[in-house]
């Protein structure tokens, strides 16, 4: 199942997207609908109102996560290509739901920054509460997955150790097109990881597969509950791999009219224009 919150005059939906249509579930966005112990049912069944989804305006897929948390250094070819040891603990930071825009949304550029940088990603999307979970419970407790591009302010981000001034700009990191079930994927994540796929204007420049993930979703999921409980529209952003914009010398960063397009194999993509405003 393919879930997504669509945006109409005067309210927002979450839908079901039903090959071309988008199939109203009957509550306000995703986050809503999986605050339902019963969600999936709720969505498996509805037969609400339905949009074309070839104009439809999405919202992020989750637009009020209670908590989003990143990880750092999550890939690693990524970490051995920069001479570093593989970690033995997640990298956690937070995100702000400010940051999150729609899969089609214009990235906004800080007008404080010439450093505006790409990281695409696979997010995970929590289902039900879950606390000191075991691997198999933090499986369990995944509502799905979508595509997350962790756009970040490389100035700012590098002007103390610890990382959220550069990470959670307002209006800048696309969330969606859709939340897609773990059934949906057939075993491709645990089997053999999904190919992901970043372009700026045209260009490849990162692509990976989430298979060379160090700490994987459940795994995740496990660790982070034990420290604070995680609840249904919670948002954890896995990592990015190589290929980033600041890493390259020179350096190359997102400017006015910049296309950046992330895709993540079942899970659609995200076509997103960076603008400066001010």
């Amino acid at each position: 199942m393919k879930l997504a919150t669509l945006r109409l005059p005067r309210r927002t939906a979450a839908v079901r997207i039903d090959g071309d249509l988008a199939v109203e579930v009957g509550s306000p966005d995703v986050g809503a609908l999986l605050a339902h112990h019963d969600w999936r049912e709720r969505a498996s069944a509805a037969d609400g109102a339905r949009h074309p989804l070839t104009t439809a305006d999405l919202a992020p897929v989750v637009p009020q996560p209670g908590k989003i948390i990143c990880v750092g250094l999550n890939y690693r070819a990524h970490i051995l290509e920069m001479g570093r040891e593989l970690p033995a603990y997640p990298t956690l930071f937070a995100k702000f739901a400010d940051a999150l825009i729609g899969p089609y949304d214009d990235i906004e550029l800080p007008a404080v920054s010439d450093a505006v940088d790409w990281e695409a990603e696979l997010a995970v999307v929590i289902g039900a509460d879950v606390r000191h979970a075991t691997p198999e419970q933090a499986g369990a407790a995944i509502a799905g997955y979508a595509v997350f591009n962790d756009v970040s302010v490389r100035d700012y981000q590098n002007r103390t150790a610890q990382w959220l001034q550069g990470k959670t700009f307002e209006a800048t990191t696309p969330f969606g097109p859709y939340l897609v079930t773990p059934d949906e994927l057939e075993g491709e994540l645990e089997e053999g990881g999904l190919a992901m796929q970043c372009e700026v204007d045209g260009e490849v420049v990162q692509q990976a597969d989430t298979a060379d993930l160090v700490f994987p979703p459940a795994e995740l999921i496990a660790y982070i509950s034990g420290i604070v409980t995680l609840r249904p529209g919670d948002v954890i952003a896995t990592g990015t791999p190589g290929g980033v914009g600041h890493a390259r010398r020179p350096p190359r960063y997102l400017g006015d009219g910049s296309k950046l397009v992330t895709r993540i194999a079942g899970l659609g993509e995200q076509v997103n224009t960076a603008r400066r405003l001010g």
